[in-house]
Order: structure tokens, then C-alpha cells, then sequence
């Protein structure tokens, strides 16, 4: 197979898909003034061809902060794309249409990944399309978008989820989850007073949440929103971790990015190496993959931000080239399977 990639920073989608033929996937990243009228333009240039899109930034060797960018496979693949709609009440009321489409790829855990673009209610999403792409073992990768919008084949949706299962014919797909973060001390909390529609963090340990988080690292209300970059939350999911994000301070509660639970069992984490994780990553990759056609990603926003700020990010970009061709986007939280985290990366790599 093979991966394309496109952008214009002024927002012509022509300029964007120069040299883009015959695709048998396309994935697009507009900006929130002209996304409707991308993904008109987008069907009308390719029509019938299978599509998913969100409002978001795509990257490849620099980020496309506004404007346009598409993402493209061609040559080797089958792909079905598809919607789940009313997220927020009741996606499982249209998960036939993934069962159709899993079995119309006829795909497996070796050669076959779900990519998915969201506007909300992320856990149930993930739980739900789960229930189907587990009884094949097919690994997901995805991310949350900007808007409340996301399409699939040249429509606007909200209140949905957008997915495209796509087999690899010429070989295998594997997944991947960088984590840049680790424990910070022995700190062990258990969560409660959560408002779970809100992702609100009441208490930790019996304790408002925001006077725990303070004690701990010292820092004002004010410095709590970028102190999160430095030390956000982990919970404990087996013998892997899923990060946690603080929003905003809500009284003496912590708004996240992430839904909390009562009784869920929460860590303080504290930023490592990410430039030597980072290699590690990639190390991985080349030893499980000798022989790549494509690398596909997703950054969280906050990674994208950190990066930035420590003047990382184009070193980190071009050091994914190592692995060949590399592009992707930057999300609101990213999916890892049935795991909705965040200041993470995903990523799924096609033999």
C-alpha cells in the first residue's frame, strides 16, 4: 500500500490533493470555517471513494495548524467507511452497520485496523465499537476531533462517530501507544464525588481534589491548567496506565478530558525522557517491522503543546521519518483500542 499526504495552509482542497490518484481511503482535517464545504468538494472530486473527516491539524513533516490536510491510502488495501450516529444517547443502535462492514472486509487482528474520528462520549464509543472488532481481535486507533463534527463519505454528521476498517492485503498492521510519562512517587488516590457526564474529579482520598493536586506540586488555581503538561493523572488499568488531562478548575474540583469514576484508582504522574521514549518508540517499530508502507498517528494537543514549547516538535516530526512515511493529526484524546487517554500518541503501522 501507500500513504499520500496533502495540505494547503490556505485552505484550497485542490492544491491539497495535487497528485492524490486513485485512492481507496481518504482522511481529511480541515478548519472549522470550511470543513462542510471540504467535504462537499472532497466527494465531488472523488466520488464514491471512502472518506472520514474531522475539524482538526494534520501533520507531516509540520503541522497544518489551519487550512487543510488529507491523508490518503491507495494500492494494496480494502476499506469500508461508515458512521455511528447519536453518540451521546445510543450508538449501539447502529452497530450493524459495523458488523457489515467487518465482515464485507473480511479482516483479522494480523492485517486489519478500525481508524476512527469522534465527537464525543468517547469511552461508550470505544466500548461499543469494541463489541463487535474484538471478536476479530482488530485493533483501533482514533481520535477525538474539533466542532462536534466528523463525516464519512462526503456527509456532515454530529453527535457521531466516523470509522473506516481497512485491511491490509500485502501484509501485517500492528498498533502502538507512546506514554512519555511515568509514576510520581507513591502517591495512590481513590476517586469520588465524580460527575461523570461533566469528567469532574470531586475528591481524591476523601479530599476536594483541587487542594490534594495543589498540596502535592504547590502551584496557584491558575497554574494548574499548564502544570497538567508537567503532571497530569493516570489511572490504573491493569498493568498499563491511561492519562488523565485536567481541564479546568471547577470550585474546589478538577474538570478532566477523561471521565472519572467514583472508586477509580488514580496516580500522580510526572513527565520523563520523551526525547529518548520517543527513540524507543521508534526502535520498536523498525525491530517489528522490517519492512514498512506506512505510519499513521495521532498526537494529543497537549503533546503537540508541550513539544512546541520546549522547540521539539519539527525535531520530533522529522525523526518519525525514520520509520518512512509518516503522517498524521493532532486529536482532543486519542483511542487505543478500547482505551480513551489522553497526552498520549497512537499510532498504527501497515507492513
Amino acid at each position: 500500500m501507500k500513504q499520500f499526504y496533502g495540505m494547503s495552509p490556505r485552505g484550497n482542497l485542490e492544491e491539497a490533493v495535487h497528485g492524490l490518484n486513485d485512492p481507496q481511503l481518504i482522511m481529511l482535517f480541515s478548519n472549522a470555517k470550511q470543513f462542510e464545504a471540504h467535504v462537499a468538494a472532497l466527494e465531488h472530486l472523488y466520488p464514491g471513494v471512502p472518506s472520514i473527516g474531522c475539524v482538526g491539524m494534520s501533520y507531516q513533516l509540520s503541522v497544518a495548524e489551519n487550512g487543510v490536510g488529507v491523508i490518503a491510502f491507495s494500492g494494496g488495501v480494502s476499506v469500508a467507511a461508515n458512521v455511528l450516529e447519536h453518540v451521546s444517547t445510543m450508538p449501539v443502535k447502529y452497530i450493524r452497520r459495523l458488523e457489515q462492514d467487518v465482515q464485507t472486509v473480511h479482516g483479522s487482528g494480523r492485517d486489519t485496523v478500525c481508524i476512527d474520528f469522534c465527537a464525543g462520549n468517547d469511552a461508550c464509543v470505544l466500548t461499543t465499537l469494541n463489541t463487535v472488532l474484538s471478536k476479530r481481535s482488530i485493533p483501533l486507533v482514533g481520535g477525538t476531533g474539533d466542532q462536534g463534527k466528523v463525516s464519512a463519505n462526503g456527509r456532515i454528521y454530529e453527535d457521531a462517530v466516523a470509522y473506516a476498517i481497512v485491511r491490509n492485503l500485502n501484509g501485517r498492521v500492528k498498533t502502538y501507544k507512546e506514554n512519555i510519562y511515568h509514576p510520581m512517587g507513591d502517591y495512590r488516590f481513590v476517586a469520588s464525588d465524580t460527575d461523570r457526564a461533566k469528567y469532574i474529579l470531586g475528591s481524591l482520598n476523601g479530599r476536594p481534589a483541587k487542594q490534594v493536586y495543589q498540596s502535592i506540586l504547590h502551584v496557584t488555581d491558575e497554574e494548574i491548567l499548564t502544570r497538567t503538561f508537567q503532571n497530569p493523572f493516570g489511572k490504573v488499568n491493569g498493568d498499563d496506565i491511561c492519562i488523565i488531562s485536567i481541564k479546568e478548575v471547577d470550585g474546589n474540583a478538577l474538570a478532566c478530558y477523561r471521565q472519572v469514576n467514583d472508586s477509580d484508582i488514580l496516580i500522580l504522574l510526572e513527565l520523563g525522557d520523551y526525547k529518548a521514549i520517543n527513540q524507543n518508540t521508534i526502535r520498536q517499530i523498525l525491530g517489528d517491522f522490517p519492512r514498512r508502507s506506512a505510519v499513521f498517528s495521532v498526537n494529543c494537543l497537549f503533546r503537540y503543546k508541550l513539544f512546541s514549547e520546549h522547540g521539539y516538535m519539527g525535531t520530533y516530526l522529522r525523526e518519525m521519518t525514520a520509520l518512512g512515511s509518516h503522517a498524521g493529526f493532532v486529536g482532543y484524546g486519542e483511542h487505543y483500542n478500547n482505551r480513551f487517554i489522553n497526552q498520549s500518541m497512537t499510532c498504527v503501522v501497515f507492513e
